[in-house]
């Protein structure tokens, strides 16, 4: 017996047993997308039914992996490098333009050389941070990354249940497959923000920020770099899109009725989220309203500089993220962890705590953050690599091993404490000057 599952704009056949029978577009590696059953329960029986997409490999068959060869993240990524479909793979991976900051993200960590204190106790390592005055295991959590249900069927669910499994957080996106209050409800021991965009209907970021208060999230992280979208090449040349069954059915907006009402007119063709796009016309008054209608922290995501970090401690925000949007927004920007420094000095001496995303591949580049002044770090591509993996299972792999790479890298650089991390152990390696002139 087969059944048929539809992917976006891929599908393939599927029987009880474990085989993958070849369909028109080639072998699939996602078992299903879940946003297109228009049911949580009826997604739920037909995931039940058919083995779980990390089991199977294109072309039939069973993977060879084991999750005792997965030692370090790199290993996830070839992973999924091998098991996404090309358009998936493209849409997580992809940057801005040329994608030198999505580059720079990565080699800049690799510049930035440290100098262990040696001849110290370390026998009593302490690995936990607070965020906002919420205690984690360790100074990584999970970054906002959207429509994690093409990495895997269980999408969010699966991320957050793992951050709960590792005592630490996670950022649900506004473009959440899942809905804010599945997300919270399935793993209430993970520490829950929630990431807005401002959005063009007024009313409905307002919907939103009452829905992430009623849930339970303890802050509003902004995006702030956004007034438009990146120019990611490898999207336009597949023509990424999300359908409307899967635009208006499975983004968090489900239970906003008035979003139901809201018809899709010819100038919304070709633009990912239609009525529900961001607005280009956000500016810092939009984050002092934000402020006046909701008692949660605010924390804005996208800040690379001593001028919008000044901007950003006058408008009475509670956190930064230094962010480049994962070097998918404008590139060329600096890279998160060169612009950390000013920014950390810009908010010196007030209660504004600053941590980083962007680039954070293994322990030592969580320690290198620290030393530099975040409080901790966020990731988000990882977190899609276990997800494809192995679901919570892979999610939960992939921050393991940054705990115990970060445990390592911090008592052979002799520090115990995780929230006193010294710049002392930082050095830079000189400029190359090249030999062209």
């Amino acid at each position: 017996m087969y059944c048929t599952c539809t992917v976006l704009r891929s599908f393939y056949f599927h029987d009880y047993s474990g085989k993958i029978a070849r369909c028109s577009t080639g072998y699939v590696p996602i078992l299903l997308y879940v946003l297109n059953v228009q049911s949580s329960v009826a997604a739920d029986i037909t995931i039940k039914k058919l083995q779980l997409v990390t089991n199977i490999i294109p072309g039939g068959g069973t993977r060879a992996e084991t999750m005792a060869d997965v030692v370090c993240l790199r290993d996830l990524e070839k992973f999924a490098e091998r098991y996404q479909a090309k358009w998936v793979r493209d849409y997580y991976t992809s940057g801005a333009n040329s994608e030198q900051t999505l580059s720079d993200n990565v080699d800049a960590f690799k510049r930035i050389r440290l100098c262990p204190q040696l001849l110290k106790d370390v026998s009593n390592v302490d690995l936990s941070t607070t965020l906002l005055g919420e205690k984690i295991s360790f100074p990584v959590a999970i970054a906002p990354t959207g429509m994690q249900s093409l990495a895997h069927p269980q999408g969010e669910v699966a991320t957050a249940k793992a951050a709960a499994s590792m005592q630490t957080g996670m950022i649900l996106s506004t473009w959440s497959n899942k809905s804010m209050e599945e997300v919270v409800s399935v793993a209430p021991s993970c520490l829950h923000w929630f990431q807005l965009y401002i959005v063009k209907d007024g009313g409905l970021t307002a919907s939103l920020v009452k829905r992430a208060e009623k849930a339970g999230y303890k802050a509003l992280v902004v995006t702030v770099d956004t007034p438009v979208v990146g120019l990611r090449l490898p999207d336009l040349r597949n023509g990424f899109q999300v359908d409307s069954s899967i635009r208006y059915y499975s983004v968090i907006f489900l239970s906003l009725p008035h979003l139901e009402k809201v018809q899709k007119s010819p100038d919304q063709e070709g633009d990912m989220y239609g009525p529900i796009s961001i607005s280009p016309a956000v500016t810092w008054k939009d984050i002092e309203w934000l402020k006046q209608i909701t008692s949660l922290p605010i924390v804005l995501k996208g800040i690379l500089t001593a001028e919008d970090a000044k901007m950003a401690v006058k408008s009475g925000v509670a956190g930064i993220i230094v962010s480049n949007h994962g070097g998918r927004q404008l590139d060329g920007v600096l890279a998160s962890i060169d612009a950390l420094p000013e920014v950390v000095e810009a908010v010196k001496g007030t209660d504004v705590e600053v941590y980083l995303d962007g680039g954070v591949r293994q322990g030592t580049d969580v320690l290198k953050a620290l030393a530099l002044g975040a409080r901790a770090v966020f990731v988000g591509r990882p977190a899609l690599w276990g997800l494809t993996y192995k679901g919570e299972e892979g999610v939960h792999l992939m921050l393991e091993i940054l705990k115990r790479e970060f445990s390592v890298a911090m008592a052979l650089s002799g520090c115990t404490d995780a929230k006193n991390i010294p710049e002392s152990i930082i050095r830079y390696l000189p400029t190359q000057m090249s030999a062209k002139l």
